[in-house]
């Protein structure tokens, strides 16, 4: 949704509603096939979307891919303008129609399909020239639209128990586009059609529940594919007017329930908790809900865990996607202190985890419990197992199993499965793991780290489908716990030319997914043995190297060492 600073924000979220994709027909709103986690690259350009599509979301197993609002916006560099429209041509921060409908191809080619977010609800506030070059004044879009086309109401939204307020009025300020009229329902369904054209698979309808239910259906029954992905922005908020329910006879309903939830259990409540999470929390049907740990809006004013909540984030993201309720967003920012700050570099990404990409997507913990989730579709729950406070494990039937250890210190226990005996990659740290004739296996996870089995990825040297990329060949799993400040990163490097010669220009930048535990793996020769040490480099460069002698390892003849080290100031 759009905001126009911080403040809005906050109030935005306190009563704003939201829409996630779905398949039209109401009685099974779920997305089809046996792909359903989509990425959400927010604010990434398209150019950049190709690029990841190929490199990372495809191998990975994503379904979809969701990309920012891809029609003309207000000029700025905030990330919210980008919600709020001036017209329909695909001509936005992120990218021209030519760079649009290539990075759709691109995707397809990967075996992704791409879900737009549309915003339908309303235009802009003030009045200048958008980003491609059409001159507006709130009210007045040339060509598009005029005063008669909007809401009568001409104020902001004060009364979430009030249904005509809500749905009538101004949020926060944006021009509200009155979607009962036929020629606006024609005219929105339109730009969604033409979207259509270039080969969308869905939309993400931005604010929903400012539009009646009604309105919105009426639109849908207008596109030239209505069995289009459609997923709705409908927040719950107790006692108001309008309920996100009234929008699952449409397609799938965002249930921000669950992320809250996740939030609260995973900072300050029992993972035991969450057992029976789901509908048995009274939240929405799970064919019909979208879920996530955190998205754009909500990351900025605390409602839910964000990027900044280290091991707490990351487990959320492994427990959504391993548990089988909705349709899980995985979100894919970037760092921000300023709330209204807008994408690093524009909107272009050149690497992830450098220039403030968080790449949340690529995360090893995350992207390998996407093929974990693909291969357990619909699977039962199997052998839950809990100590009663914040380790947990359980199975997907057959087919997949995963423990998850949130506790402050070592887990060590023989976990019951039913999966068939044999050996299985641990996809969260690369390990073999062998299952007995029992159903039995015996390991140790280290506090606030998971482990996840699934008979896509049999093992750890490169076959295996849904195996996670990078698993393959020997070499070195390097694991520190170190703490810094915004800006820093910490690094290793060593004696041998894969860990960068002691050279700190060369050296790997390690993955703070589960920070304070900072994570990469390195191939290595089988055998070797080696020297290296890990250094902290700020934005400008400036290195700081942890005291003592260069620490030393040597690789095993088959595997990775795993080296779980601490920061030596």
């Amino acid at each position: 949704m759009a905001k126009r600073s911080a403040v809005a924000a906050l109030a935005l979220v306190a009563g704003m509603a939201g829409a996630l994709v779905a398949v039209p027909d109401s009685t099974q709103a779920a997305p089809p096939g046996t792909k359903d986690v989509t990425a959400v690259l927010f604010e990434w350009k398209f150019d950049s979307v190709a690029r990841e599509c190929t490199n990372t979301l495809g191998p990975a197993g994503y379904g979809y891919v969701q990309v920012s609002p891809p029609q003309e916006h207000i000029q700025g560099s905030q990330w919210w303008t980008s919600y709020q429209p001036v017209s329909y041509k695909i001509a936005g921060r992120l990218g021209n129609r030519a760079q649009f409908k290539s990075m759709i191809d691109t995707c397809h080619a990967a075996g992704v399909k791409v879900v737009a977010d549309a915003v339908i609800n309303h235009m802009s506030a003030g009045s200048g020239t958008g980003t491609g070059g059409s001159p507006y004044t709130k009210y007045d879009y040339p060509g598009i639209y005029s005063g008669p086309d909007m809401d009568d109401c001409r104020s902001e939204i004060t009364d979430y128990r009030n249904r005509g307020n809500v749905q009538n009025c101004e949020l926060v300020g944006l021009a509200d586009l009155d979607t009962g009229e036929d020629y606006v329902r024609g005219r929105i369904a339109a730009y969604l059609n033409d979207l259509l054209s270039l080969g969308v698979d869905g939309f993400r309808i931005d604010a929903a529940k400012h539009m009646p239910a009604s309105d919105l259906a009426n639109i849908k029954s207008r596109l030239s594919n209505p069995n289009a992905y459609w997923k709705q922005e409908a927040i719950h908020g107790a006692g108001e007017a309008v309920s996100p329910s009234e929008y699952l006879g449409t397609g799938d309903v965002q249930e921000f329930r669950y992320a809250r939830d996740l939030k609260r259990v995973f900072n300050s409540e029992s993972l035991a908790h969450l057992k029976n999470f789901g509908e048995g929390w009274g939240y929405m049907e799970s064919g019909r809900s979208a879920v996530f740990v955190d998205n754009h809006d909500t990351e900025r004013v605390g409602d839910t865990l964000n990027y900044k909540d280290g091991a707490n984030y990351t487990l959320a993201g492994v427990f959504m996607l391993a548990w089988p309720y909705g349709s899980p967003d995985v979100h894919s920012g970037y760092e921000w202190s300023d709330k209204d700050a807008g994408p690093p570099n524009g909107g272009t990404v050149t690497a992830c985890y450098s220039g403030g990409w968080k790449c949340q997507h690529a995360w090893r913990e995350i992207s390998s419990m996407v093929a974990f989730r693909n291969v357990s579709r619909g699977q039962a729950v199997t052998n839950w197992w809990d100590n009663g406070n914040d380790a947990i494990a359980f199975g997907r039937g057959s087919k997949a199993y995963v423990a998850i250890n949130h506790e402050g210190s070592p887990l060590s226990r023989t976990f019951q499965t039913s999966l068939p005996s044999g050996d299985y990659c641990d996809v969260q740290s690369g390990r073999t793991v062998t299952v007995n004739g029992s159903g039995q296996f015996t390991a140790t996870l280290g506090a606030n780290t998971a482990l996840a089995l699934h008979v896509g990825a049999r093992t750890c040297s490169g076959g295996g489908s849904g195996g996670n990329p990078g698993d393959s060949a020997d070499g070195a799993s390097f694991n520190v716990n170190a703490t810094t400040v915004m800006g820093q990163n910490i690094h290793v490097t060593g004696n041998r030319a894969e860990l960068g010669n002691w050279n700190t220009a060369g050296a790997l930048k390690l993955d703070p997914a589960g920070y304070p535990v900072w994570k990469l793996d390195v191939d290595l020769p089988a055998g070797t043995s080696f020297e290296y040490k890990y250094l902290r480099k700020d934005g400008s460069g400036n290195v700081t190297w942890e005291s003592g002698s260069n620490r030393t390892a040597t690789v095993p003849a088959d595997g990775r060492v795993v080296l779980n080290d601490t920061w030596r100031g």
